[in-house]
């Protein structure tokens, strides 16, 4: 699973100077810090990437609103159902999450160029710890909280896209960027596996909405690190177009968009097993803790790849892996056939998700392809698509699971998932080497 983090909505910006030339500010802090921002022969480590003094305020900020996040969904959850006792309406609250991201991420997205960045991530998440703390005020009835759910959660492609485009001001286009973005996905990953735990056991000593308090105060802490710890930043473009004018010019780009669809193909299968968990586990009769197992096998193995491919891989390495590992995928899913048990089962998961090492790679070939002008809408959308397709496959595999058995639909997904992750890379091939011609190429 990709960064999940939401945010909340925020005004219309007030107009920007236009950009005025700069150097990155990668280049000045590895002068200071012996930390390089293109690949050589072997990856520089993550350590390089701590090395950063801006990064490490954009990781720590990153750390503070994830947590927000976890527990503000575990918590309003549970509100939800403990103000109406139906789980169609608690469900929802996690539904919300995924529904927006396509709205927000087309009809916004042009604002992560239009602002300076720094502004617009400290403006999100105050207006974010604005919405939870609404939430957690005892009057607040169930329709609001939902609305507010589902506002936080359309910007928060937004968000995403515009720090994405900064760290690649922060880090440079090169190794460093690649290793920045692999760190934030290993936390998200990470959050997946302890985050739900710890919000579980706050829940336990607070109420629900004490929880959303504890909440609000996690986004104010990320608003205040990127405040004081991130530099101010022109807006990378002036009088770009907006809305979904300015999105079809991003996809008029032949190779961004070939990107952007190996960046969303993979997520649209892989979550077919963990969306169909709790009904596998009951089909061959195992207990929680083996549907427990089942959920943390493919995090973990995501977790895995990425650190391997981040610690030891040099980026020439990472570029020649990205179609290979990305065609295969889903091919553990295979496994699945002939009804494994829960071992078997963890394993397919586990290389599905230790595939995941590609995004590095594909990280590096999509801040190449993508014009300077365009970065932050271009990443808004494609991390607004990845979450979308994966709202996408979850509820295709709960269809499907209706008519046939959960063990086949897997299995069918291996197949399907993968026919279709090669008709993505043969596109994606026809591409190369257009890295540095699409950045003045708007045109098939």
């Amino acid at each position: 699973m990709p960064e999940n983090d939401t945010r909340a909505p925020f005004p219309a910006p007030a107009p920007t100077p236009a950009p005025e030339p700069r150097v990155p500010a990668a280049t000045a802090t590895a002068l200071e810090t012996g930390a390089g921002t293109q690949a050589g022969p072997a990856s520089p480590g993550y350590r390089a990437v701590f090395a950063v003094r801006e990064f490490r305020f954009v990781f720590a900020a990153h750390l503070s609103s994830l947590l927000g996040v976890v527990v503000s969904e575990l918590a309003l959850t549970v509100l939800v159902y403990d103000m109406t006792r139906s789980p169609l309406l608690s469900s929802l609250t996690f539904a919300l999450g995924f529904l927006p991201y396509l709205l927000g991420g087309t009809l916004l997205a042009g604002l992560t160029d239009r602002i300076p960045p720094r502004r617009l991530l400290v403006v999100c998440d105050l207006v974010c710890a604005g919405c939870v703390a609404v939430m957690a005020a005892p009057a607040t009835p169930v329709a609001l909280l939902l609305v507010l759910r589902c506002a936080i959660a359309v910007v928060s492609p937004v968000f995403n896209g515009t720090r994405m485009a900064t760290l690649a001001d922060i880090l440079g286009e090169g190794d460093l960027f690649v290793l920045g973005r692999s760190l934030l996905r290993i936390v998200s990953q990470s959050a997946l596996l302890t985050g739900f735990a710890a919000g579980g056991a706050l829940l336990t000593v607070v109420p629900p909405r004490g929880a959303l308090v504890v909440t609000a105060a996690t986004f104010l802490a990320s608003a205040l690190l990127l405040r004081l710890g991130t530099a101010r930043r022109p807006a990378r473009a002036g009088g770009e177009a907006s809305g979904l004018s300015g999105t079809f010019a991003v996809l008029r780009n032949r190779r961004v968009r070939a990107l952007m669809l190996m960046f969303w193909a993979p997520p649209l299968f892989a979550v077919v097993p963990e969306a169909l968990a709790a009904p596998y586990a009951d089909q061959i009769g195992v207990s929680t803790a083996a549907l427990g197992l089942l959920m943390c096998a493919l995090p973990v193995g995501t977790i895995t790849g990425e650190l391997l491919a981040g610690s030891f891989l040099s980026a020439a390495a990472r570029s020649r892996i990205v179609l290979p590992l990305a065609v295969t995928g889903v091919l553990p899913y295979l496994l699945y056939a002939p009804e494994p048990g829960v071992a078997l089962a963890a394993v397919a998961l586990f290389l599905a998700g230790a595939t995941g090492a590609y995004t590095l790679g594909l990280d590096a070939w999509f801040v190449a392809a993508v014009p300077e002008e365009q970065r932050g809408r271009a990443m808004t959308l494609m991390t607004a698509g990845m979450m979308t397709v994966q709202g996408v496959g979850m509820a295709g595999a709960g269809i499907a699971a209706e008519f046939v058995p959960v063990h086949a639909v897997v299995a069918g997904t291996g197949v399907l998932g993968t026919l279709c992750l090669l008709a993505a890379a043969v596109e994606l091939r026809a591409t190369e080497g257009r890295d540095g011609a699409d950045r003045h190429m708007t045109s098939r």
